[in-house]
């Protein structure tokens, strides 16, 4: 059997992702340093343990916070996060495009905020990726962990070995096959659009 589901990520993929304006953002709300935001939540585990679920959206937001020694509110929050993720539109076009063929799902590692405000951050993708939009913090796993792909597919109801995976991080793609799926290394829609012509994926 061949693919029957291609999985997207979001970040560096169908949105760019500008770290720095983010941090900028935050940085000018708080009235900390750049520098301070940088190693107080960048350059810590925070990150990393919340895209694993490990708070739910309050905490993580009340953590934030607390990390930069100001009440950052969820509207503040949302601002800064949207502000970095300009929209690829050539993207969301083949997306569009590719869901009239066969499924499609977006799986994304960030924590359960980002699940709940997702319609604000990036309301062009939620009817493009409805029910099958998934936020790592959901499975209580993080890529590349093997496990939280499978579990994806899992809830997208294809079997590993069926879906087609893209991200802009070889880890990930690496973590991706070894938990049978099929993987592309993203650096544009070109190359994303011949690897899926590869496997079969007519766009």
């Amino acid at each position: 059997m061949g693919i029957a589901c291609v999985i997207f990520d979001m970040d560096d993929v169908l949105c760019d992702y500008h770290v720095d304006t983010r941090i900028a953002h935050l940085a000018e709300v708080s009235g900390r340093s750049v520098d301070f935001v940088r190693r107080a939540v960048w350059e810590t585990d925070f990150l990393d343990r919340s895209d694993r679920g490990e708070f739910s959206a309050s905490d993580y937001l009340t953590e934030f916070g607390r990390i930069l020694g100001y009440p950052l509110s969820r509207a503040e929050w949302v601002a800064a996060r949207k502000a970095a993720m300009p929209v690829f539109p050539d993207m969301l076009a083949l997306v569009k495009a590719l869901k009239q063929r066969m499924p499609v799902a977006l799986l994304t590692n960030n924590d359960h905020l980002v699940a709940e405000t997702i319609g604000e951050l990036f309301p062009e993708i939620v009817p493009l990726f409805g029910d099958r939009l998934f936020v790592s913090a959901s499975f209580g796993l993080a890529k590349p962990d093997p496990a939280c792909f499978v579990a994806c597919c899992e809830a997208i109801g294809v079997l590993p070995h069926q879906a087609f995976f893209t991200d802009d991080r070889a880890e990930n793609i690496m973590g991706a096959e070894q938990a049978g799926l099929s993987g592309h290394v993203f650096s544009g829609k070109a190359g994303l659009m011949t690897a899926l012509e590869a496997m079969g994926v007519r766009v």
